[in-house]
């Protein structure tokens, strides 16, 4: 089978790839990009390990075949810090531990600040339902809900 020619834009840069027809985003971003930040948890959209954004859109990449992003745009989990500055998604799940394994964690923090910049002001409820797609065999939840709420608190405090 013919490999596909795909161009897209990933975390602000342009890229092109060869892809099978039938390859996952998920498998394109590891193998074919060396993007290996996002995960593979269980391959079927279940766990949320491998999520990125997609045309500004939450997505499971597992899920997406890597032909259907061309033209499109794609961040991952790499493209969260500016340099070597993190996120303060991230600064706020180093300083309250709220990460073990890691498995899960690349694709929380991605669904956390997809929620964030659609609702800088969640609440404790919202958040745990935006997250539910997201399962952890580690921590628990409860610290990274806290870090998701600190963090939104934080953000909301600098922008004033």
């Amino acid at each position: 089978m013919a490999k596909l020619h795909v161009s897209t834009t990933i975390n602000g840069e342009p890229a092109e790839f060869l892809a099978d027809p039938h390859q996952s985003l998920l498998d394109a971003l590891r193998g074919t990009l060396g993007l290996t930040g996002t995960k593979e948890g269980c391959g079927t959209g279940d766990c949320g390990a491998c999520s990125v954004m997609l045309d500004g859109r939450l997505v499971c990449s597992c899920l997406v075949l890597a032909p259907e992003v061309e033209g499109k745009e794609i961040s991952t989990i790499e493209g969260m810090a500016e340099g070597e500055e993190l996120h303060p998604l991230q600064q706020k799940f180093l300083e309250m531990a709220a990460l073990q394994c890691g498995i899960c964690t690349p694709g929380v923090l991605m669904a956390s600040r997809a929620l964030l910049e659609r609702n800088p002001d969640p609440s404790e409820t919202e958040v745990r339902f935006w997250l539910a797609g997201n399962l952890c065999r580690c921590t628990g939840y409860d610290k990274i809900v806290r870090a998701v709420l600190d963090t939104a608190a934080e953000m909301r405090e600098a922008a004033r």
